[in-house]
């Protein structure tokens, strides 16, 4: 019998499913490619809920979450905290991934189960052009989350005072 045909241990499992998760956190594209490929699940989650996707977005490597999405994996799954990728990403400011998402289809107004948008997350941390980028994709600056608390209420709140002239200048 081939060694081959032996199949992992538990241990050596979940070694290789760390591994794989450090890749999209690395945005190792190339070797995710290689991984899909082979039959990797795209929507692979870790301990936390986070896909591989969000991990990639959310280190802002563009390049891996095109690649994951040409793979299906899907732009719409949360994490255990309520996050999407867009979410992430619009957090960390990186419009290039934030633009992949879209074009991979993520909801530009999907939220977290608070009902928080992509939106109100770009206006929380003053990122002025991934606020232009998603009211030009069709995200609603009048949306409220759960709190009934707006992307320029959120944007006062948190200080930012470029996107709070923004979306005032906006909503005026």
């Amino acid at each position: 019998m081939s060694d081959q045909s032996r199949q992992m241990t538990p241990e050596e499992a979940a070694e290789f499913a760390e591994q794989v998760f450090n890749k999209a956190r690395e945005g190792d594209a190339a070797m995710m490619a290689a991984l899909l490929t082979k039959g990797l699940p795209p929507n692979l989650r870790n301990h936390k809920g986070d896909t591989l996707l969000m991990l990639a977005a959310y280190h802002g490597h563009v390049e891996t979450v095109k690649v994951l999405l040409e793979h299906k994996a899907d732009p719409e799954i949360r994490n255990d905290n309520g996050q999407s990728p867009i979410a992430g990403a619009a957090f960390k400011g990186d419009l290039a991934v934030v633009k992949a998402l879209v074009d991979g289809g993520a909801q530009v107004e999907g939220s977290s189960f608070d009902g928080r948008t992509a939106l109100m997350m770009a206006a929380m941390f003053n990122r002025v052009e991934i606020v232009d980028y998603l009211i030009s994709k069709g995200a609603d600056p009048k949306a409220k989350d759960a709190n009934g608390v707006s992307a320029l209420d959120a944007a006062k709140t948190m200080g930012a005072v470029d996107t709070t002239a923004q979306l005032q200048k906006l909503l005026a």
